[in-house]
Formats: C-alpha cells, structure tokens, sequence
C-alpha cells in the first residue's frame, strides 16, 4: 500500500484547490504525481506549477488516473462534469469537494466511477489548519482511504464520518465556522467603538484578542474551552459580568444553536 496516488488530478485549483495542491507537495506528494486543470488560474497557481514542475492545463492528460479531486463551484459541476468525465474510470477513486453535492449526484455524472469519497474542509487549509471530515461508500477501499487521509490530513486535521447525512452537520460547524470567527471579531470591535475607543484601536484589540485565544487554546490542547474560560472569570469581576450576557436566555449557545441549524438546513436543501 501506498501513501499516495501514482497519479492524481487536481480539477479546480481556486482557493481551496490551490491551497490543498500546496500542501500536497510540501507534504511531500511527487509534482510529477499531480497534474492541475484549472482554466483561470491565478498568478499564484501559475507560480505554484511553474516553480514546482506541476502539470498545469496540459494538451493531453494520460487517463484515466488513480485519484480525481473536484474541487470546482457547485454550479459549475454540470459543465465540467463532460469534460473529464474520461478521467474517472472504475478504478479511479474521486474525492469530492464539493459543497452541497451528494455522492449520488457525483455518481450520476461520472456513471463509471465507483469510488467516491465526499470531503468538507474548511479556508483555514489555506495555512495548513484546516479541519476536514468526509464519507467514504463502500467501494472505497482501505488503501484509498490511506490516500484520502495523507492529502486531506496535509492541510490540517481530518476526520472519518460514518454517516454521509452527518456532512451537512459538518458544513454548519467547521465548514461555515470560519465565518463566525470573523463576525464574532467584527462584533467585538463594533462593541469596542461603541465604549469610545477609536476604530483602529478597536479592531486591533478585537482581532488580537481573538487570535491570542485561539492560540492559547491550541497550545493548552489538554485543557477543555470549558476550563480555560474559567480561568479567565474572577468571581463578581468583569468578565463574569459579560458572560452572564452572553451565557444568558438568548445569548450566544441560543444564536449558535439558531444559525448552525440554518447552515446545517440551507446544506441540505443545496443537496436535493
């Protein structure tokens, strides 16, 4: 068994993509592994391939290949689908990522492949932090799924579900995550504003804040978000006064119950 493919193509190499090829090859994927087919690459694609040796649109590709990766817009599957559909042969194993389509609607496209397996990662794979989980079907077999682990674990930390259904709940939590990191900043510097405090000042208090916990709480991995909070809350003092505002009815565990289940329930509906 090996731990990656002899061959792999990369289709779609936008952020996600592009962030995924270069951990790949920093991981220590052979460029002569992975060919990119991306019809607007970005100057930093194009630099990628061209300082790498990384097959970049070539004019013919030897198909069909181990591994094809979509990486492409949803709405764009139904163009591209056609076009590389000769690259997904019943040996090949596709990893799908992308957001809001089954494995039955990448079947349905690609009626030769077998093997399909659904990611969700999230932007922070841009820095090698993401967080991914994906579902396998039952024709993936165990030396696939060490490929699946060794790229999607190249850009941060993976998990194995059990349940396909389960990757809407994951595109709510960490796939969307992301986002609430940065509305909870831009709130906390809009609060900050609104207390006096001039609107530089106020968004570097609220973006270092924000980026001091999150490597406090990287750094003490052992300890629980739980405990770490308590160590923050004198009793009677500051902070235990705002968390009884944010810990209060309606505060922030109704909001994130609230919008993680409209995330989880618009993943669902993008899914048909």
């Amino acid at each position: 068994m090996t731990e990656w493919p002899a061959r792999l193509v990369l289709v779609g190499a936008g952020k996600m993509g592009g962030a995924m090829a270069q951990g790949w090859l920093d991981a220590g994927l052979a460029p002569s592994s992975l060919t990119m087919l991306e019809p607007y690459p970005s100057s930093e694609i194009a630099s990628l391939a061209a300082d790498r040796g990384v097959a970049l649109n070539p004019s013919t590709v030897d198909a069909p290949p181990e591994m094809l990766v979509l990486a492409v817009k949803p709405q764009s599957l139904d163009q591209v689908a056609p076009q590389i559909s000769q690259f997904a042969a019943e040996r090949t194993l596709l990893l799908s990522i992308i957001a809001g389509k089954t494995i039955a609607n990448v079947l349905a496209r690609f009626p030769h492949a077998r093997a399909v397996v659904r990611a969700m990662p999230n932007t922070p794979a841009a820095i090698g932090r993401g967080v991914t989980a994906a579902f396998a079907n039952r024709d993936v077999n165990a030396e696939q799924r060490r490929w699946c682990e060794r790229l999607l674990g190249a850009v941060g930390a993976f998990f194995w579900l059990g349940d396909e259904d389960a990757i809407d709940a994951v595109t709510a939590i960490s796939g969307s995550g992301p986002a609430y990191v940065f509305a909870l900043t831009e709130a906390l510097a809009a609060a900050a504003e609104r207390l006096g405090l001039p609107a530089e000042l106020s968004m570097n208090l609220a973006r270092g804040t924000v980026e001091g916990a999150a490597e406090l709480m990287r750094r003490e991995s052992a300890t629980s978000p739980a405990t770490l909070r308590r160590n923050v809350t004198s009793p009677a003092g500051t902070t235990a006064a705002a968390l009884a505002v944010l810990q209060g009815p309606g505060g922030l565990d109704d909001l994130m119950a609230r919008a993680t289940a409209a995330a989880r329930a618009r993943a669902a509906e993008m899914a048909g």
